[in-house]
């Protein structure tokens, strides 16, 4: 049936909500109002009170006592409202959540979930916009997980809900009503006329640490993920290239075998996403495309991704990624 990403979110927490009655959901505003963004709406009055629940505005607090959670049983699944604020839980998810298996030689794991809408396109300024993938990604013991269309974040979610370690979910905002291309001046698209807003209404897991191969291409290797995953794909079209396009859908695990079979069929490879580009995940896409391909490879690789500053509230489209940008670094590595 159609659904937006939203409405693939909701289901997937109501599916496992109904499955497993060690399942919970909260975090600021989940319950009652049913979320900023409205993913939990209708399952407190569904399943309860005890099961979808409204915590107070401490981060640190709300992941904490997930962590104390997972530990002794539960399945814990906590919404940080922007990942912008997720800083605040950083310790506990670093020094706890990732290392509590490892340092009780497995006597304790820790099955939580922490949703966060992330990245940029709504206007929500330097404090509303920004992706912290790459700092979750560096961290051992923690798995990062970015879907990019509503088939995917159902399954994904689900799955994340069954891991048996801590999972960073990240939800592109501007994906959640539907695809966007990265131009801003056009009229909006709905997931309900795109193939993978058709989503199973039950149960079904996407596994973690392997690709989609969006588009399948011969001249160069476009490597994506979240939002960036439709903007690509626009500037792949506009730019004439017969470019394979790679959704990553998770960074950690990381499926460099589908990166590296693609990128030694090409020869050159272009990687996108919108977070800054010093120290952004890119650089380590970067590094496996080098370790695995080198001798493969006609041209350097590029990167295309977001300025090293705040996010701007007023030059919104001046810093988010359009198909114009991604199209000149494809050009570059045609070039040679």
């Amino acid at each position: 049936m159609a659904m937006s990403m939203v409405q693939a979110l909701n289901s997937a927490l109501d599916v496992m909500l109904e499955r497993d009655p060690n399942v919970l959901i909260f975090g600021q505003d989940v319950g009652y109002f049913g979320g900023v963004f409205r993913v939990t709406e209708g399952l407190q009055h569904k399943h309860g009170i005890r099961r979808c629940f409204d915590a107070p505005i401490a981060e640190g607090g709300i992941v904490a006592a997930a962590i104390g959670m997972a530990a002794y049983g539960l399945r814990p699944v906590v919404e940080i409202q922007f990942a912008d604020y997720i800083l605040p839980a950083y310790d506990q998810l670093v020094s706890e959540a990732a290392r509590l298996r490892y340092r009780s030689a497995g006597e304790f794991w820790v099955p939580l979930v922490v949703r966060a809408p992330y990245g940029g396109g709504i206007f929500g300024g330097q404090t509303h916009s920004q992706s912290p993938e790459a700092i979750f990604a560096h961290v051992a013991g923690l798995k990062t997980v970015i879907p990019s269309n509503p088939y995917d974040a159902k399954g994904l979610l689900i799955s994340a809900i069954l891991d048996e370690d801590p999972v960073i979910f990240l939800e592109p905002k501007r994906l959640y009503n539907g695809p966007f291309d990265g131009r801003h001046d056009r009229a909006l698209a709905s997931w309900a006329q795109h193939p993978t807003g058709d989503v199973p209404p039950g149960f079904y897991t996407v596994p973690f640490g392997k690709a989609a191969i969006v588009r399948a291409g011969a001249d160069l290797t476009v490597l994506a993920y979240g939002t960036m995953v439709h903007v690509a794909r626009a500037a792949i079209e506009e730019s004439g290239f017969d470019a394979e396009l790679i959704d990553l859908r998770t960074l950690v695990p990381l499926d460099t075998d589908t990166i590296a079979a693609s990128v030694r069929k090409t020869g050159r490879c272009v990687i996108v996403h919108e977070a800054t580009h010093t120290c952004g995940f890119g650089a380590e896409l970067l590094a496996v495309v080098e370790e695995a391909c080198f001798y493969h490879l006609h041209t350097p690789t590029e990167r295309v991704t977001g300025f090293d500053m705040p996010y701007p509230h007023a030059f919104e489209w001046e810093y988010f990624l359009t198909p114009r940008r991604i199209i000149d670094g494809i050009k570059r590595v045609m070039s040679v």
